[in-house]
């Protein structure tokens, strides 16, 4: 707990050394960052007050110089992380016609499998269920949900390669 001395030793070096740290400040990081850089610097003498030295300047310098260091590796972290998203985005445009036609073949596929394939195979990769959640909706045991799911990709490989035959005519009338 800080006592009523602590609070004028602080009010005093903030007094004393508000403008040389605002200078700095701006002098490193310019006028936009330096009201934020001072904030910093300041809250963390009033934190380690018992740290700051009796001659604080060049402390408060220090701190200073070390928030705009971290301030300048947020900056080139969120720069990094944002080219790497316009990376991803520019991956993807480039192969949408190839996602889309594997999408395609995908669902086609899935159509010409029964009702109860789909839901085996849709269950854990489209609605996130683990096995055993799985098989407590088929209402079977976790071991035979596997032995159905097995036969289900058989199926499904089955029909991925067998794409280019005609749809059932139930499974035709609903993709109208």
């Amino acid at each position: 707990m800080k006592q009523p001395d602590d609070g004028r030793r602080f009010t005093a070096i903030y007094h004393a050394h508000h403008r040389q740290v605002y200078a700095y400040a701006v002098s490193r990081a310019g006028r936009d960052l330096a009201d934020d850089v001072v904030g910093d610097t300041f809250l963390t003498a009033w934190r380690r007050l018992d740290a700051v030295p009796a001659a604080p300047l060049p402390w408060l310098l220090g701190v200073a110089r070390n928030v705009i260091r971290e301030r300048y590796r947020a900056e080139v972290r969120q720069a990094s992380i944002a080219a790497e998203l316009r990376a991803w985005v520019e991956e993807a445009q480039a192969d949408v016609a190839d996602g889309v036609a594997e999408r395609a073949a995908m669902l086609a596929a899935l159509a010409r499998l029964g009702e109860d394939d789909r839901e085996l195979l849709t269950l854990v990769a489209w609605h996130g269920l683990g096995a055993r959640e799985a098989a407590r909706v088929i209402g079977c045991s976790t071991a035979t949900y596997f032995v159905r799911l097995h036969r289900a990709r058989k199926r499904l490989e089955q029909a991925l390669a067998a794409r280019h035959a005609p749809l059932s005519p139930s499974i035709q009338e609903y993709s109208r």
